[in-house]
């Protein structure tokens, strides 16, 4: 299918209520019936299972506990940097944000502030600093880890629309990382603040972090906010911070130097999670 056509498909399809079926699909335990669709999904998608603590299609109850299945121990080792790789999935963009520009495709920015919700004084603390958009496609990983050590200070979950984040979807959609549903986990770091951004998108039927749970559903349409100040958590570099039920997206927001990219790195190149993803701007934290 041509991408004008993709795209044009997606405003007219019912997002929201397809999302709402999938999760509850998803969620459902139908035994034989569910494991005959994980097969047909490992088959399809390329899923290596063998990466995986349980391996055998039959000992996952639903289809939501096989996509958000834990890896075995040492799957994922730790590079020696000093920022690493969150998930596993492929480079969408990544590099300077241009005072409160993200560059999302070639025609298409979106502002740091329409991305954290309209909070235009959280997004000035990125002004000029560093992105990186990493998309999570159906045979990869669901789980998310930490960056870098942090002490989680806010957590907003932002209403939106439910477009696919594919590579399609990106070049198509102005602003998508920015229109659609998202949850934004603010941290700070030895250097200052830094953001978490999971996307939504069709089909993903809920995100949820480490220390609340599920956070989606419910879809109330209103902007939600949880701080942290007096309940602190705070979580290691490579520590898992939450996960998607069905893929999607990862939006991270550094400060302005703080962060040197890995030089490997390149807009589609796949990545791990664990990998180098950067080297401080100055000393090793």
């Amino acid at each position: 299918m041509p991408d004008r056509l993709a795209v044009f498909a997606q405003y007219l399809m019912p997002k929201q209520a397809l999302t709402t079926l999938a999760g509850k699909l998803a969620e459902s335990e139908s035994g034989s019936l569910t494991t005959r669709v994980i097969r047909w999904f490992v088959r399809r998608y390329g899923v290596d299972l063998s990466e995986a603590v349980d391996t055998d299609p039959v000992c996952y109850r639903s289809f939501n506990e096989f996509f958000t299945r834990p890896l075995r121990a040492g799957a994922r080792p730790l590079a020696d940097a000093g920022f690493v790789c969150p998930v596993d999935g492929a480079i969408s963009q990544f590099g300077a944000i241009e005072r409160d520009q993200i560059f999302q495709a070639k025609g298409h920015h979106y502002t740091t502030t329409a991305l954290l919700g309209g909070d235009s004084g959280l997004a000035a603390r990125f002004a000029n600093g560093a992105f990186a958009t990493l998309y999570l496609s159906p045979r990869d990983y669901h789980r998310i880890h930490m960056p870098v050590d942090g002490r989680l200070t806010r957590m907003i979950h932002v209403p939106g629309a439910l477009f696919s984040v594919n590579p399609v979807t990106a070049r198509g959609v102005p602003g998508l990382f920015a229109r659609n549903e998202r949850v934004v986990c603010i941290f700070d770091g030895d250097f200052g603040s830094f953001a978490l951004v999971l996307v939504g998108a069709t089909i993903v039927g809920s995100m949820a972090t480490v220390w609340h749970g599920t956070v989606n559903p419910p879809r109330s349409g209103v902007l939600r906010e949880w701080s942290y100040d007096t309940q602190p958590v705070t979580l290691k570099k490579g520590e898992e911070m939450g996960r998607f039920l069905l893929g999607s997206t990862v939006v991270m927001l550094f400060p302005a130097d703080v962060l040197r990219f890995n030089p490997d790195w390149s807009p589609a190149r796949p990545v791990r999670m664990g990998e180098a993803m950067g080297e401080p701007i100055g000393p090793r934290m």
